[in-house]
């Protein structure tokens, strides 16, 4: 991945596999939210407070490429990047290594709107200048 990016660190469950003994699918799009949220943590965007102001970041798009299986108790790496962000909609782009390897196992991209508790988009530069300003950090910071 080029530029600039966050690593989250985890190991695989058994409970996430499937019947040929290897990582679920679905899994995937999960290990995106769980390093999505722990790289809005460590730029000090707390995704609890960003619900306590009324917002909510739905998913509106995900892409999902299974290059190489992940199994059982496999130590993976995700690595994380904001691409964009423009105060109403972001993407970010992920690839999942297995700790130690050099070849990416998956590679991914979400998109997400914000929305307030009204299911509406709204303007977030206007509204909440400072959490406006902490993503369009991030996206500088990662390019």
């Amino acid at each position: 991945m080029e530029g600039k990016y966050s690593i989250y660190k985890r190991r695989m469950n058994y409970y996430e596999t499937d019947q040929m003994g290897i990582i679920h699918h679905s899994n995937y799009i999960r290990l995106f939210e769980e390093a999505r949220l722990d790289m809005m943590e460590k730029e000090g965007i707390s995704y609890a407070n960003i619900e306590e102001l009324g917002i909510i970041i739905p998913v509106i798009s995900v892409e999902c490429h299974y290059l190489v299986p992940l199994y059982y108790n496999d130590s993976i790496e995700v690595y994380s990047q904001l691409k964009k962000f423009d105060g109403i909609k972001m993407e970010l782009s992920y690839e999942i290594y297995k700790e130690g390897s050099t070849g990416a196992c998956t590679r991914g991209n979400t998109g997400h709107c914000f929305l307030g508790k009204d299911m509406k988009p709204f303007r977030m530069k206007k509204l909440y200048p400072s959490l406006y300003n902490k993503f369009k950090e991030m996206v500088i910071n990662m390019q």
